[in-house]
């Protein structure tokens, strides 16, 4: 394991509401530049401890870093900020907007004049072009200008790891990117994925397996709210533990 600052890190990280415990005691560690999965069976709290970590909840005890530095208390705007950024299960587009308007909101809000919108777009020509190759290097130049509401579902996935590129991750939560996503296009989010930059750290919150033993190189695997194994996929698949409360007999084959 690396010695140096992780990307990001969870200590002993709790969150109750009452008498139920969500997260219990969470140690986990995503290292600079990783490929890692978080899985566990419906009800683990994979959710709440995303939601944790970029702050749309707040612990009840432990605490959090960023490359190092605490940010527990900080809000979810500041951790974007500074390169914390996460997709949606549901995708959390502007529907109505073309996909280079959706980036380039991204790319305006990441260079802070997100607020200044109404000027005339030639005073956002930087935002725009680098909006428009984000969407060229993710396979959607071609779509740029029509509405996201007109895409096929996969396509509005893809726009949606698109436009979370377009905050300048250095780390990126993938909650669920095949949700809802028919068998026949999934291949092309997870060719996308497999082409990000690698010094994005990546954590992927999936119930896909093939997905996940295609594209992480470690696994977390929690059950109620605590971790209950940790380790690189041929390790998962072969845990009795994880057999049992989740992956079943298809992680013997």
């Amino acid at each position: 394991m690396s010695s140096g600052p992780a990307a990001l890190e969870t200590r002993g990280l709790t969150k109750s509401f009452g008498a139920l415990t969500v997260a219990n005691m969470i140690d986990f560690r995503l290292e600079q530049g990783a490929r890692h999965a978080l899985i566990g069976p419906n009800g683990a709290g994979k959710t709440s401890f995303v939601n944790l970590v970029t702050g749309a909840l707040s612990p009840s005890g432990g605490h959090i870093l960023f490359g190092g530095a605490d940010i527990t208390t900080l809000p979810q705007a500041v951790r974007v900020k500074r390169g914390l950024v996460r997709t949606f299960q549901v995708t959390q587009l502007f529907r109505g907007l073309s996909l280079l308007e959706n980036v380039t909101l991204a790319v305006c809000e990441r260079r802070g004049i997100g607020g200044d919108l109404r000027r005339p777009a030639g005073d956002h020509r930087e935002a725009i072009d680098e909006a428009y190759a984000l969407l060229e290097k993710m396979g959607l130049a071609k779509e740029a200008l029509r509405p996201v509401a007109t895409l096929a579902y996969g396509r509005q996935r893809l726009t949606e790891v698109t436009v979370a590129l377009g905050l300048a991750p250095k780390v990126l939560l993938l909650d669920e990117p095949a949700a809802g996503v028919p068998t026949g296009e999934t291949g092309r989010i997870v060719e996308a994925i497999e082409a990000l930059s690698p010094e994005i750290a990546l954590l992927i919150i999936e119930h896909d397996m093939d997905l996940v033993f295609r594209l992480a190189r470690r696994i977390t695997v929690l059950v109620q709210g605590r971790v209950l194994v940790e380790g690189p996929p041929a390790k998962i698949a072969a845990d009795p533990q994880v057999r049992r409360v989740y992956l079943g007999e298809r992680a013997a084959r």
